[in-house]
């Protein structure tokens, strides 16, 4: 059976309803990759995204494992030890122009910020020494193109392209259990690099029936220039002779890289207004297991190295649901999504289901106007790691999303 064309509206609800879903993916994940704008069929098109996510994860019978290093209440020993509110929300921008050149040609030029994490446990909980707070964030800068020509009932298109990522942060934690006027034990390290990466792949698309099926390979991003400072000078290290001297703050270097990934999406009408749409990614962050940063200098032996565990396991987000054009002006999108979570025994990034829900509005065929809401569930479980560990239940994480778009 032919279905009539479907209007890009109900498309563009899905989009920002998928960008919401996947905003709380595990690993280092904040927005991930995203090519859709490339598949608008205007020539010309522009749109600007944000998306809030407010994951509340709480961490329960936190036990210390090596007090020698500090715990709790910057050593005191009276930390908090449940109810520890370890996540902080945080926003998801991406901006996107697309040109389309001829009848075969399409390129778009977009900025985004695919990974970031954010704790901040703070320094009154039984794994001060673990971590005090975590920040990380990216900005990605990356251009895409694709050429299509007729294949059968539709079109077949190769899509390449590459980015320039930047990624930076810093940690935070208890170093030592020993005080005085001025030294609080509090170490920070802080980290930033960039790098170059690449993406191709392939869609097919058959207008008539609204198919579209993608498979789009991201490659990793080599830091090589990963570098940055560690700061020990509010902390008293051990002089060797009963004593302590300050630290110092020191320049450092370090090596990692962010993942590759592999995304098939496919979507489908079913019906006149009606359309399924799926999607499975798999994302390489096992390559992300004990980040080893060193000093430039070891002249001073109070400039000691140090390292960031992650442990992190491949990730797997699939996808489901279905949209629903009600007219001309309103459509509308429902979707189920798993993240397989990225920890196993080591952190709390457990497998998350996600429930999410978008509208998209068309006052005019050139101005579309999206709202996207999702609430999810973080699954249970338990760390062990060398500082610390602890339990986790079930907790939610939420988020909204919106976003504008003009094509002419």
């Amino acid at each position: 059976m032919v279905y009539n064309k479907m209007k890009a509206a109900m498309t563009a609800a899905i989009a920002v309803l998928l960008s919401t879903t996947a905003a709380n993916a595990g690993g280092l994940e904040r927005g991930g990759y995203n090519i859709d704008l490339l598949f608008d069929p205007s020539t010309y098109a522009a749109e600007a995204a944000a998306t809030y996510v407010n994951p509340q994860r709480e961490l329960d019978n936190v036990v210390d494992v090596n007090p020698a290093n500090g715990f709790g209440s910057n050593g005191g020993g009276a930390g908090q030890t449940n109810g520890v509110g370890e996540t902080e929300g945080y926003w998801v921008p991406r901006i996107g122009v697309k040109a389309g050149f001829g009848d075969s040609v399409d390129c778009m030029a977009d900025y985004s910020q695919p990974w970031g994490a954010h704790t901040k446990p703070g320094a009154n909980w039984m794994g001060a020494n673990d971590n005090i707070e975590t920040k990380i964030e990216s900005d990605n800068y990356a251009a895409t193109c694709s050429y299509k020509w007729d294949v059968g009932k539709g079109q077949f298109r190769v899509i390449g392209g590459g980015f320039y990522q930047e990624v930076g942060g810093f940690k935070e934690r208890l170093v030592t259990p020993v005080f005085a006027p001025g030294f609080n034990g509090v170490g920070r390290l802080d980290l930033d690099g960039s790098g170059w990466g690449w993406r191709a792949g392939a869609a097919y698309e058959i207008p008539e029936y609204a198919f579209r099926a993608s498979l789009v390979y991201n490659s990793a991003v080599d830091l090589d220039n990963l570098g940055g400072t560690i700061d020990l000078t509010k902390v008293l290290l051990p002089n060797g002779a009963g004593g302590f001297v300050p630290g110092t703050k020191y320049d450092v270097s370090s090596f990692a890289s962010m993942p590759d990934s592999l995304e098939l999406k496919v979507q489908s009408g079913i019906a006149p207004g009606w359309l399924v749409f799926g999607s499975v990614k798999w994302t390489d962050w096992s390559q992300l297991q004990v980040i080893q940063i060193a000093p430039n200098s070891t002249l001073d032996p109070r400039n000691l190295p140090t390292s960031l565990t992650l442990l992190y396991r491949d990730g797997w987000t699939v996808t489901g649901g279905v949209g629903h054009k009600f007219n001309d002006q309103w459509s509308g999108a429902a979707s189920v999504t798993w993240d397989r979570g990225t920890s196993h025994g080591y952190g709390n990034q457990t497998d998350t289901w996600t429930l999410g829900t978008g509208v998209s509005y068309s006052p005019t065929e050139n101005v579309e106007l999206r709202l996207a809401g999702a609430i999810g569930i973080l699954t249970s479980g338990s760390s062990v790691g060398e500082e610390v560990k602890y339990d986790f239940g079930t907790d939610i994480v939420s988020a909204i999303s919106t976003s504008l778009k003009v094509k002419f």
